[in-house]
C-alpha cells in the first residue's frame, strides 16, 4: 500500500538544503523493527504457534501475513542506510525494491482485510469464505496487490543533489500528486473501514453466544485487526492532510506533513514485528487454558 522511503518524500520536490539532514527518528525505529520482527516472523514460519486450532483458509492467511511481514522487515536496511547517508544503488534497484516492496505492503494489509471477512463469515454468519481455496485466494491477493503497486514503478525516481540522492516518487503536478494520495488513501481507508466492521460484528456475535468455545483463536485473530486498524490510521490521516494542504495551497501545512511522513510511515513497520508477539502471547494464554483444563479434569476424575 503505501512504503516508507517513498512515504517520507514521495511528494517532494529535491530539497534547497545545504546539508543532508539524516532522519534520525525514522532509522532507530526501522531498526527495532528490523532486529525485532525478522527472528519473530521466522520463528511463526516454523513453528506455526497456536495454527491448529484455525481453519486451513485461516493458517493460508496467518503464514502468508508472516511471510509478507518477513518480507518486507528485509527491504528496512535499504531505506535505514538512505535515511542515515544516502541511495547509492542506482535508479533500476530504486523502482524494482520500491515496487517490491509496495506489492509487500498491499499484500500484508489485504490478507489483514480478508482474515477480518473470513472471521465475520464464520462467526457471524456461520458460513465458510465463498468457495474459494486457500491457494487460489492467496493468488487473487497477490495479483491485486502487484496492480495496486504499478504506479510505484512508474513514478519512482532518484531526487539528486550535490551531496546526496533518495529514492523517492515525484510527482509532476499538483493533480498528479493529489491523484496518488486520494488513491492510497481510499485503498487505504475501504480496508480499515471492512476490518472495523468485522472486528465490531464479531465482537458482538462472541458476547451474545455461548456456544462459542474458542475465545483464544477470536482473540489472536482480533488483536492483529485491531493492532494493522490503530498502526495504519496516522499514516492515512496524513495522506488526507496532504489533499487538503494541496487543495488550498497552504504551504505551512504541507511543510510539517513533509518532517511527519517519514515518522508515522516508519511507525506502519511496527504492525510487521508486533504480529509475531501476538501469535506467542495467545499460544501461551492457550496452553495455560489447556494446562489449567487438564488439572481439572484431573482434580475431578477421582470423584467420578
Amino acid at each position: 500500500m503505501e512504503q516508507l522511503n517513498s512515504t517520507m518524500v514521495e511528494f517532494n520536490t529535491p530539497s534547497s538544503s545545504p546539508e543532508y539532514q539524516p532522519d534520525v527518528v525514522s532509522a532507530v525505529l526501522l531498526s527495532i523493527c528490523f532486529l525485532l520482527g525478522v527472528p519473530g516472523n521466522i520463528a511463526v514460519l516454523l513453528l506455526r504457534p497456536n495454527f491448529q486450532h484455525l481453519s486451513s483458509l485461516s493458517q493460508s492467511l496467518m503464514l502468508n501475513l508472516a511471510f509478507s511481514d518477513l518480507l518486507c522487515l528485509l527491504t528496512l536496511p535499504l531505506w535505514i542506510y538512505m535515511f542515515l547517508y544516502t541511495w547509492t544503488f542506482g535508479l533500476e534497484v530504486c523502482k524494482v525494491v520500491i515496487y517490491l516492496e509496495y506489492c509487500i505492503v498491499y499484500g500484508s494489509q489485504l490478507t489483514v482485510t480478508m482474515l477480518a471477512v473470513q472471521r465475520y463469515l464464520l462467526v457471524v454468519r456461520r458460513k465458510k469464505f465463498l468457495h474459494l481455496g486457500g491457494k487460489r485466494l492467496l493468488v487473487l491477493l497477490w495479483l491485486v496487490a502487484a496492480l495496486l503497486s504499478i504506479p510505484a514503478l512508474v513514478f519512482q525516481e532518484l531526487s539528486t543533489d550535490e551531496n546526496w540522492s533518495e529514492c523517492v516518487r515525484l510527482s509532476s503536478s499538483d493533480a498528479q500528486r493529489m491523484a496518488s494520495l486520494l488513491t492510497e488513501s481510499v485503498v487505504g481507508f475501504i480496508s480499515l473501514f471492512v476490518m472495523a466492521f468485522a472486528y465490531i460484528q464479531v465482537c458482538r456475535k462472541v458476547n451474545q453466544a455461548e456456544f462459542f468455545n474458542n475465545p483464544q483463536t477470536n482473540r489472536l485473530v482480533t488483536s492483529i485487526i485491531v493492532t494493522s486498524f490503530v498502526l495504519w490510521v496516522p499514516y492515512l490521516t496524513v495522506n488526507v492532510l496532504g489533499v487538503i494542504a494541496i487543495s488550498v495551497e497552504n504551504k505551512s501545512l504541507w511543510e510539517f506533513l513533509e518532517q511527519t511522513w517519514g515518522i508515522v510511515a516508519a511507525v506502519t513497520f511496527v504492525n510487521s514485528c508486533l504480529n509475531p508477539l501476538l501469535y506467542a502471547f495467545a499460544s501461551y494464554k492457550m496452553h495455560q487454558t489447556t494446562t489449567t483444563n487438564n488439572e481439572t479434569a484431573e482434580d475431578e476424575e477421582p470423584q467420578e
